[in-house]
Order: structure tokens, then C-alpha cells, then sequence
């Protein structure tokens, strides 16, 4: 899940993790990979232990390393430790740095854990950080399916554009590219030029809804939510997911 910030990527996240886990559809693991940590609110764990955090505790207490053991494999233990265990899917959180400081390491060591948790799992949805920055640090090489969220706007859609041609030049292996719009307000035709000019295959659109907006804001559970027209919305959006 990629795309500009406010484009409720985050959201969409959660509303595809509820289909997957209400249909039961295998194992799931959710990876919140946004240093603002929102996807854990929204399916309902509260303060989990994050990737960052397991760093800096290590790089605060290089005397708990067990000796014989090299620092990358003891954090690979701890971050596998680290796991949030839910009713039906598992949570791994990047988290936020507490001082100022670069991702590259913590990207790097996602993208091995990402790697080696793969082969557990037949389901991965992914919460990148807005815009390109994870993109451009290849936290993930392969993806089966890619899906950029736009507002209701054409600066989202050129957004999105942006992220996938970048994701191409990189040699990132992607197996479909979707574009979704999200909060629609009416008709998304006017913007058929733009959206045909992203090079995406338009998977549909999911419409403003003030009760979806409102759960977010009260920091509800996405599995309480009902309403019949997002719910019929996403779960045609995960067909095409699970098809394409």
C-alpha cells in the first residue's frame, strides 16, 4: 500500500485486513512499516513492541547480546519475538525513531525479516509511509500486488504515478499495479485522463464516508465497523486482489 499522505492508506489497509481475516482466507501478517504507527490502532492493538524500539533497546544494552551471538542475529531474534499475536492475523511494527537518526538500518533489517517471515505466511499486507521514501530504500523487492491509494484529486493521482514509475526504475518485481481512489465525493470520469496516464489498472473507488471517517477518529477496531456500501466496495476490491 503506497501513496501522498491523507490519501487513507492506512485505512484501506485495515478495511482489506478485515476481509481477509473475516473470510478467513489463510494465514495473515500485517506489517505496519509507517514511522506514525496508525495500522495497529486501527485493527485494535494497542502499544506493541516495534522494530525501532527493539533496536534501540539493543544499542542501549549491547551486554545483553548472549555471547557468541552477533548483534544482527540477536535483533533478528528479538524482532521475531516481537510478533503481536492476534485473533486471526500477526502484527509486525517499524515504529518511530526517538531521536533523529536514518532508516537505512531498520529498512534493511525489515527487509530481511520481510524475507525470511514470507515463506509463514499466505498473506502480507504492507502499510508503507507516505510517498516514495520506502520505495526508493526497496524495503520490499518483490510485490505480488501494488496498491497506490489517490484522494479524490489529480495531485494524488499524479502522486501515485510518480511512485509507480520510480518503483519501475528501481527494479522492484511487481506482479499487478492497481490504483484506488479513495474518498470519493462523485463521478471519478472527469479524472479518466489522469488515472489512464498513471499506467495502473483502476481497481474501483471507495466513497467519503463520514461513519468510516468518524471510526478512525474515535479510534475504533475496523472489525466493528459496518456499512453495507464500503463493506460491498472492498470486498470487490479484494476479489480483483486475489484474482489479478
Amino acid at each position: 500500500m503506497n501513496g501522498k499522505g491523507g490519501t487513507g492508506k492506512t485505512t484501506i489497509s485495515s478495511l482489506i485486513m478485515a476481509h481477509l481475516v473475516t473470510e478467513h482466507k489463510g494465514a495473515i501478517l500485517a506489517i505496519d512499516a509507517d514511522p506514525n504507527s496508525c495500522l495497529a490502532d486501527a485493527l485494535g492493538i494497542r502499544d506493541p513492541q516495534t522494530i525501532v524500539g527493539i533496536c534501540d533497546d539493543i544499542s542501549k544494552n549491547m551486554n545483553k547480546i548472549p555471547a557468541g551471538m552477533t548483534k544482527e542475529r540477536f535483533i533478528e531474534m528479538r524482532v521475531q519475538e516481537a510478533l503481536t499475536e492476534a485473533k486471526g492475523f500477526d502484527l509486525l511494527v517499524m515504529g518511530r525513531p526517538e531521536g533523529p537518526g536514518c532508516y537505512c538500518y531498520v529498512n534493511n533489517l525489515l527487509r530481511g525479516v520481510i524475507g525470511s517471515l514470507t515463506k509463514n505466511y499466505d498473506f502480507i499486507v504492507i502499510d508503507n509511509a507516505a510517498g516514495m521514501e520506502h520505495i526508493s530504500r526497496r524495503t520490499v523487492g518483490t510485490v505480488n500486488k501494488l496498491l497506490l491509494v489517490s484522494d479524490f484529486s489529480v495531485p494524488g493521482i499524479r502522486s501515485t504515478k510518480k511512485i509507480y514509475e520510480l518503483a519501475k526504475e528501481l527494479g522492484i518485481k511487481i506482479g499487478c499495479a492497481y490504483l484506488l481512489i479513495n474518498k470519493s465525493t462523485g463521478p471519478i470520469y472527469p479524472l479518466g485522463e489522469e488515472i489512464k496516464a498513471t499506467g495502473l489498472k483502476l481497481i474501483g473507488d471507495v466513497p467519503n464516508n463520514e461513519k468510516l471517517a468518524m471510526w478512525s477518529i474515535e479510534n475504533r477496531p475496523i472489525f466493528e465497523f459496518e456499512d453495507k456500501e464500503i463493506n460491498n466496495r472492498m470486498e470487490k476490491i479484494c476479489e480483483i486482489l486475489m484474482k489479478g
